[in-house]
C-alpha cells in the first residue's frame, strides 16, 4: 500500500493518533513482504486474493474495510470478498481520503 491509501491507513491504525486506534478498535493489516519476485503478501484460500486492507474490532463490531486512495477502485476480486463477508453478516465498507469525516461518525 502506497501513497495516498498507506496516509489513510495511517490515520485510522497509527498506535498513538490513529482515529480507530483512540476510540478503542482492535486493528489488523497484513502487510506486504519484498521476495526476489518482488512483493507479496502470502495467502491461501478463495478469500485470499482481494481480502480487504483493513479489519476492525470493537465488540460487538466486525468492519472490514478497503482502502483507496480518492481516486482508486475496487477490483473484481475486492469486490467479491466484500460481497461474500457482507452476505456473513459482516460490516463492510470501501473508505477513501475524502470520506475522513464519515468513516469518523462509523467509528464512534
Amino acid at each position: 500500500m502506497k501513497g495516498p491509501e498507506n496516509d489513510l491507513l495511517t490515520q485510522l491504525i497509527d498506535p498513538e493518533t490513529g482515529l480507530a486506534t483512540m476510540l478503542g478498535w482492535e486493528v489488523v493489516h497484513f502487510r506486504p513482504a519484498k521476495t526476489k519476485r518482488g512483493w507479496r503478501t502470502p495467502v491461501q484460500g478463495s478469500l485470499g486474493v482481494g481480502w480487504p486492507d483493513l479489519i476492525l474490532a470493537r465488540p460487538p463490531r466486525l468492519i472490514a474495510a478497503e482502502l483507496k486512495s480518492d481516486v482508486g477502485k475496487v477490483t473484481e476480486d475486492q469486490r467479491r470478498v466484500l460481497a461474500v463477508l457482507g452476505a456473513c453478516g459482516l460490516e463492510v465498507h470501501v473508505w477513501h481520503p475524502r470520506d475522513l469525516d464519515a468513516i469518523a461518525v462509523i467509528l464512534r
